[in-house]
């Protein structure tokens, strides 16, 4: 049984791309520190124009945080344009896609999961949203301000935490997330097995 865990972007640890197009800040993946993970939670940040890495057997969901935006493309299968800031995009990771930077350099919140192992639903709300804590998943703020039933906040903001969730079995128990912002934006990436 785990329970919520706090993060920042700032302090989570950065990967450099091989192909130096990039960096990956994990949040976490779960079972950690397994190569072989049933899921896996990150922030990417793309620099320049090149490949995405295939993940045979591997499903991945994709969503802009910032930025002006992102060109994936693998003819025929692929030809999708993250352009709005929280709008998840779901595709198989045995594809190699290219993605090209129309507006220069952005952000993105990734999902992996292990395919015939676990499932992920990445759901953007502006809304209080209720929370199964019996699935694992993280919580992404991209701006506002939110709540726990707790009183404890977190958000988009500088100086605020986000919050993940690393694997949790709690009997099907739920909380609501309350929205404290007009214009909060929050991602919550559910994982069901």
């Amino acid at each position: 049984m785990t329970s919520w865990q706090h993060f920042s972007f700032e302090n989570l640890p950065v990967s450099p791309w091989r192909n130096g197009g990039g960096e990956t800040r994990e949040i976490l993946s779960w079972p950690p520190g397994e190569a072989d993970f049933d899921w896996r939670a990150s922030i990417a940040t793309i620099a320049q124009d090149g490949p995405f890495s295939a993940f045979p057997g591997v499903d991945r969901s994709i969503t802009l945080l910032s930025g002006g935006g992102v060109h994936l493309l693998c003819e025929p299968e692929i030809n999708h344009h993250l352009s709005e800031a929280g709008t998840p995009f779901a595709f198989s990771g045995d594809i190699a896609l290219n993605a090209s930077l129309p507006g220069g350099t952005t952000t993105d919140f990734n999902i992996m999961t292990r395919r015939n192992r676990c499932f992920a639903q990445v759901i953007s709300t502006a809304k209080s949203p209720s929370v199964s804590l019996n699935d694992g998943g993280v919580l992404y703020a991209i701006r506002g301000t939110w709540q726990w039933p707790d009183g404890r906040q977190f958000g988009g903001g500088e100086g605020f935490f986000n919050a993940a969730l690393a694997d949790a079995h709690h009997g099907g128990e739920s909380v609501e997330i309350t929205a404290l912002s007009d214009n909060g934006l929050l991602l919550w990436a559910k994982i069901t097995r």
